[in-house]
């Protein structure tokens, strides 16, 4: 299949309407039928503002999130277009890839 490698980059502190960034856009990719997304946990970085996240002891809820999902076209283009609806800005980047399984079973 081709399509598109998505990666949403924010924080774990970060909310919106209430939910945690990262949670709603795996929800919104579920709710959309996408069939999968990855949370990842980040030790540190630092965003375009210049701040620093971390997850060390005094800032353990400013730890750098990341959600990761392989899309079809369509998918991508459901999703940029729920995150246009709700006016939420998210920092991304998007690669054309090509995916799938590797056998069969």
């Amino acid at each position: 299949m081709q399509g598109y490698f998505v990666t949403f980059f924010t924080q774990q502190s970060r909310e919106h309407n209430g939910q945690p960034v990262a949670s709603w856009i795996v929800d919104e990719a579920r709710r959309l039928g996408v069939r999968g997304a990855t949370l990842f946990s980040g030790s540190e970085g630092f965003g375009h503002d210049g701040r620093f996240h971390s997850d060390n002891f005094f800032d353990l809820d400013d730890k750098p999130v990341q959600v990761a999902l392989a899309l079809t076209r369509d998918e991508c283009d459901k999703l940029m277009a729920r995150f246009a609806e709700t006016g939420l800005r998210v920092f991304y980047t998007k690669s054309e890839i090509e995916f799938g399984f590797t056998s069969d079973s």
